[in-house]
Order: structure tokens, then C-alpha cells, then sequence
């Protein structure tokens, strides 16, 4: 407990230092809480233990949450929490109306909700709308053909082939490998399962399923929660039956000789129906249904990995509006180790000029699917891009433990427990784990790093923790933790808030873009893609209108030998390689407007 408080001592000293000079006195923008929001993913089994059983839960959320508050987080997303036999670590849900009895009950739930809204901090949750496990009650009816669940999932009698033999009636294949068709010895026919045979597709071309599964999220909104985050979109629908048979999908020609990885076949016939985005604009309409009734804005979020247009198409119309952050995987699907500020640029430039008029832009560059930013882009990367995360326009999302830079940690394959993983082999399963991204939360140097007090702990704890994790990095002069409450809280600001944006690049590996707000001052930042430093930073040969003379440094990269609160001539100023510095020239009140 004495630790406990010291930590939080820490943190809120902290933060009180990067509050320091708001300003007033201008008119300002107003902006709803979301609109600049900075959002945060806990992934519930690897956040706190509270318990001792070596896996996270609610009650250890809801002792920790605090911590985001002060990092400057405004709202937070739970992976799934709800009643699971955890085949796929809940997202294959036996309940969608009660918590999994590992994370805790109801009255954790409540209390966790009740602790976010007394702090000022959204909770968001995960809805899984494709598919429930083989073991909810609606599957198990639906199996045994009793209505009105009969036909709550999408079954098929199959087909006979050229022998006589029957076989599934098309050659989908699950995004887990193999069919995606399970043959019920107790139905006597195949049901479609677009992930796991325990992950059954729901039908949401029965309207009874469309309202059950709009009741749900009407349950949990009742709670009081800020809105959802909607999983595997584009698996929604698939195309329906022509004469009783469904079309099969042609070969991509990416994949040979492995007929059972799913990258083998074009997904014609199983994702991107048109269907999906009238069914988002549904579910608006239930959030939509609080926000008017509560005068405090729902939201949804969309999880959809297909192309750009598609992405887009998410937010919806005026007309028919979907969802108000369809997430932006840009960044997170083509950024490598070896990008350059130009491929940096144009994935920017690529979302900014696809979204609708009026949109706001979101930034993803971490999930639970993804390996972490400081492994799979660099560690020394890892504060250049969080620098851009929190600077960019519009909102930004990080992942548990990229604040403070944590990197995957490797597991063998007789300890790998990811299904995505386990269904593969020893040679190739380090392709498919996510297991390495999921480990515990590193809260200090202590026992399991402070995520819990069991002997063994679900995933281990990554190497390394011993030196890396929060409560080291709020102790140390300068941290990715620090830089990365420094940015959060400069974001909150009207130049971040309202400015515009300008990017260029320049002989590309340098990045510079800069935020302007008339009579309030501009914000310069600059990335340093290279491997080499570069000597002067040409602001007054890319921007209009920069005076020559001394900016003042917001946050830098580690690497950099300059610290906030510090002035430099940018032209004189030698940026080091793979590091970012935000810069800033003040000339009005520069407030906290988001």
C-alpha cells in the first residue's frame, strides 16, 4: 500500500508539471469528449490481478485505473469481459449478458463503471456481433432445431460430390485454417463458423437475431457505458444461397499449396458484404437512442481489416451515419523497420484524403492482434511514433504497454495457447501467435512485475521488465513514459486541438508537419526517419510564414539531447536518427480546449 501511494504521488506530480502554463482568454472551439479523444485498449486478462490466480480481472482494473486518468487518457476499451469457455479468450461468448466468472461478477462491472465516471474517464466495450460459442444457449437450441432458435445461425444440409459423398457446400475456409463448415452429428447438417468450429456464425439475415443482438448492446448502454467497439465487421454477412448452393471463392494466388490457410482463396463470398454498413447504421441508431436520451454523446468503433475504401465506409453518411471512429489500420498494416518518412507521409495522406468530408481522423498503431510497436517498427522508433500518434489529427488509440515501450516476448511452442497459433505447427506458429503482444502489464520491478502475486501467470511476464516499466520510468529524469504524458497533455491543447495541418517530407526520411492556429501560435514536429542525423531543420524553406529564431522544445525522443522547456534554433538544430521533437512558437493563450 505505502508503494501504492508513493506510485500515485509520482503520477499526479507529474502530470501536475505537464499542466503547467494553460492559458485563457480566447474563444475556443468546443468539442465533444471524443472528438480529440485519446483512447487506451486493456487487455483484461494481462492488466492486474487482484486475486492471486495469476490472470487479470476487473476488481485489479478498477484499483489501477487512476493511472490513465493521469497519463491523459480520456476513454478506455476492454477486450471482452463477458461469460466465455475461452476456447478463443473470450471472444467466443456463452453469455452476452454476464461478466466470465475469472475477471469477476456484475457488481466488479459496476463498480469499475461507476470509478471511470466519477474520474471523468469513458468505458468503452467490446461487442463480438459475428459469431457466440458452440456452448451459448441460442447455439445449442439452434442445434437441436427448436424455435424460434432454429435459425439463429447459418446452417446448410451440404452437397453430394461426384462419389456421392457428402461434403461441405462451398470451399470457405475459417480465418483459424481449414473449413469453415462443421458437420453436427446432432442436426445432421454443416454450420458456418468464419473463425473457430466452437465460434458459430451468427445469421443476421433473420431479423430475430438483428434484435437480439440490438438488445444487448441496449443492456450494457443501460449500464452506462460510452459506447462499443464492434469486432470482425467485415465477416458480418456472407452471400446468400442461390438455388440452395452458395458460391464458392476463387483461388487469390497468393497462397499454393496450402489449401487450408485462408490467405488461399479470394474472400469474395465472405467479407465486405454490402449488407454489413446498413447493419453499423443500425447499431448508431441504438447508440444514437442513448445519446439523446442522456444528452452525453455513445459512440461506436469499428474493427475492420479490408481495404481502404471499405474502412471508410464505415462513417456512415449523413443520411445514414455508422460509426464515429472506424479504426484507422493504415499505419498499423504497412509501417515496417524499414519505412521511410515518405511511406510514413503517404499512409497518412492516404486516410486524411479517403475519409469522408467532416470525418475525424483516427490513429491506430498498436492492438492485441499486432506485435508491439518497439518489436515490430524498433525500439528506437518507439518514441518518434508516439510522438505522431499524439500530434497527428483527430484521435488517437494505444495499446496496453505502449506507453512505456514494452515489447513482445517470445514463447515456445509447448507454451503457446493462442488457437490462432495452436492450430498451425511448430515450425510455423511464431507467424501466427499473439501470445507474445498479450503478456502482463509491467507496473514495477517487482513480483510477475507487479501484475500479480501468483506462482504462474497466464502468459509470462516478457523479459526485461526488471528495467522496463512504469513505475522505473516515472523515477527516471527522462522516459518513453514521460514523453508520452508530455504529449498527451499538449494534445489536450487548442494548437493541437484546432490547428491545422501541413505536412511535407523532406528527402525522404525527414518529416515535417506543423499545427497552426491564427493569433495562438504554430506546433512543428519532426521525425527523423533516417539512420543518420540531419543537421537544420528547413522549416522556413517547406512552411510559409516561420520566422527565423528560437522555438520552444514540447517533447522529444529519448535520443534527443534536449529536454522540454528548452529552447533551440531549429536551423542550427541536429535532429538524431529514428527520433522525433515536437517544437512550438507561442504568440497568444494556447488553452486546454479537449
Amino acid at each position: 500500500m505505502v508503494r501504492a501511494s508513493l506510485f500515485i504521488v509520482l503520477w499526479l506530480a507529474f502530470a501536475a508539471g505537464a499542466h503547467k502554463d494553460a492559458g485563457r482568454g480566447l474563444k475556443a472551439k468546443k468539442f465533444d469528449w471524443w472528438e480529440r479523444g485519446n483512447f487506451y485498449q486493456i487487455y483484461p486478462r494481462s492488466f492486474k490481478d487482484s486475486d492471486g490466480d495469476g490472470i487479470g480481472d476487473l476488481k485489479g482494473i478498477t484499483d489501477t485505473i487512476d493511472y490513465l486518468k493521469t497519463i491523459g487518457i480520456d476513454g478506455v476499451w476492454l477486450s471482452p469481459i463477458f461469460k466465455s469457455p475461452m476456447n478463443d479468450f473470450g471472444y467466443d461468448i456463452s453469455d452476452f449478458y454476464s461478466i466470465q466468472a475469472e475477471y469477476g461478477t456484475m457488481e466488479d462491472f459496476e463498480e469499475l463503471a461507476a470509478k471511470c465516471r466519477s474520474i471523468g474517464l469513458k468505458l468503452i466495450l467490446d461487442f463480438v456481433p459475428n459469431h457466440s460459442s458452440d456452448e451459448h444457449e441460442f447455439f445449442q437450441q439452434s442445434e437441436a432445431g427448436v424455435e424460434p432458435y432454429k435459425d439463429y445461425y447459418i446452417w446448410h444440409s451440404g452437397i453430394l460430390d461426384a462419389n456421392g459423398t457428402r461434403v461441405p457446400p462451398s470451399n470457405w475456409i475459417s480465418v483459424f485454417r481449414g473449413s469453415a463448415w462443421q458437420w453436427s452429428e446432432k442436426r445432421q447438417q454443416y454450420y458456418l463458423h468464419q473463425f473457430q468450429k466452437k465460434q458459430p456464425d451468427l445469421n443476421y439475415r433473420n431479423p430475430a437475431v438483428v434484435e437480439e443482438m440490438k438488445n444487448v448492446m441496449r443492456f450494457w448502454l443501460n449500464k452506462g457505458i460510452a459506447g462499443f467497439r464492434i469486432d470482425a465487421l467485415p465477416y458480418l454477412f456472407e452471400s446468400d444461397e442461390i438455388d440452395g448452393r452458395y458460391r464458392d471463392e476463387p483461388a487469390s494466388g497468393l497462397v499454393r499449396n496450402d489449401p487450408d490457410n485462408p490467405a488461399y482463396l479470394e474472400h469474395t463470398e465472405t467479407k465486405d458484404q454490402p449488407e454489413t454498413y446498413d447493419m453499423v447504421h443500425q447499431w448508431r441508431q441504438v447508440v444514437d437512442e442513448y445519446t439523446v436520451r442522456d444528452n452525453f454523446t455513445r459512440i461506436i468503433l469499428t474493427e475492420a481489416y479490408t481495404s481502404l475504401a471499405n474502412t471508410t465506409r464505415f462513417y456512415g453518411t449523413r443520411a445514414a451515419p455508422g460509426a464515429q471512429i472506424p479504426f484507422n489500420f493504415q499505419l498499423i498494416s504497412y509501417l515496417t523497420k524499414q519505412s521511410t518518412g515518405q511511406d510514413f507521409a503517404e499512409l497518412v495522406e492516404s486516410w486524411l484524403n479517403a475519409m469522408p468530408r467532416g470525418s475525424i481522423a483516427n490513429w491506430v498503431l498498436g492492438n492485441h492482434d499486432n506485435s508491439r510497436i518497439a518489436s515490430r517498427l524498433g525500439v528506437a522508433r518507439a518514441d518518434l511514433y508516439n510522438i505522431a500518434l499524439q500530434t497527428l489529427p483527430g484521435i488517437a488509440v494505444t495499446y496496453y504497454g505502449e506507453e512505456i515501450a514494452m515489447v513482445d516476448q517470445w514463447i515456445s511452442w509447448p507454451d503457446t495457447i493462442d488457437p490462432a497459433a495452436c492450430n498451425t505447427d511448430e515450425a510455423t506458429y511464431t507467424l501466427y501467435s499473439r501470445d507474445p503482444v498479450r503478456t502482463p502489464f509491467q507496473w514495477n520491478n517487482g513480483t510477475n512485475a507487479g501484475f500479480s502475486n501468483a506462482t504462474k501467470t497466464w502468459l509470462p511476464v516478457a523479459d526485461g521488465y526488471k528495467e522496463l516499466n512504469v513505475e522505473q520510468q516515472l523515477l527516471d529524469p527522462r522516459s518513453h513514459l514521460k514523453t508520452f504524458i508530455q504529449l498527451t497533455h499538449y494534445r489536450k491543447r487548442r494548437l493541437l486541438a484546432e490547428g491545422d495541418f501541413e505536412l511535407h517530407v523532406v528527402d525522404r526520411e525527414l518529416v515535417l508537419y506543423r499545427r497552426k492556429v491564427a493569433r495562438v501560435g504554430e506546433a512543428v514536429i519532426a521525425l527523423n526517419f533516417g539512420d543518420q542525423p540531419v543537421q537544420g531543420l528547413p522549416l522556413r524553406k517547406v512552411f510559409s510564414g516561420v520566422r527565423r529564431g528560437k522555438m520552444e522544445v514540447v517533447a522529444s525522443s529519448l535520443q534527443v539531447p534536449v529536454t522540454a522547456g528548452a529552447t533551440v534554433d531549429p536551423e542550427q538544430f541536429a535532429l538524431p536518427a529514428n527520433s522525433g521533437i515536437v517544437l512550438q512558437r507561442i504568440v497568444g493563450p494556447n488553452p486546454i480546449v479537449a
